[in-house]
């Protein structure tokens, strides 16, 4: 398993700007909401890690390599600083997993073919069976 590459202090940037969520009045006038900002290019991680990493985070990543996380879920700054760093956390240690493996294809075994067939031609003579009768002399 890969591990996460420590995050350098200089790497990350919050900026905090009005939220758009609960608050009331106060949304108005408190800049509650998170963006977070971190520089990618800053990380030290693998290649797999940074190519899965891209993939994970979507639209979320700058043509610049700065993966932007947008917290705004709660009323005050702490918690939604809180949420984003764990969100980012949750991210990176995902990208750090390697994907589980694919399924590997199989062929179908001589006998279970014969099978297959066989029984298909036991359903074709049944059905065979339902057609109109001859008409009688």
């Amino acid at each position: 398993m890969s591990r996460i590459p420590p995050i350098p202090d200089d790497a990350l940037e919050e900026r905090f700007v009005r939220s758009s969520g609960p608050g009331g009045q106060n949304v108005n006038k408190v800049e509650t909401a998170v963006e977070l900002r971190l520089d990618l290019r800053r990380l030290d991680m693998g290649e797999y890690m940074a190519r899965r990493l891209a993939t994970l985070a979507g639209r979320r990543i700058t043509q610049d390599g700065v993966l932007v996380i947008q917290a705004q879920r709660f009323r005050t700054q702490d918690r939604n600083r809180t949420d984003a760093r764990e969100r980012l956390d949750a991210l990176l240690a995902e990208a750090a997993e390697p994907p589980p493996p694919t399924r590997r294809a199989t062929k179908p075994s001589y006998g279970s073919q014969m099978r297959r067939l066989e029984g298909k031609k036991l359903r074709a003579g049944v059905k065979k069976l339902r057609g109109n009768k001859p008409p009688a002399d």
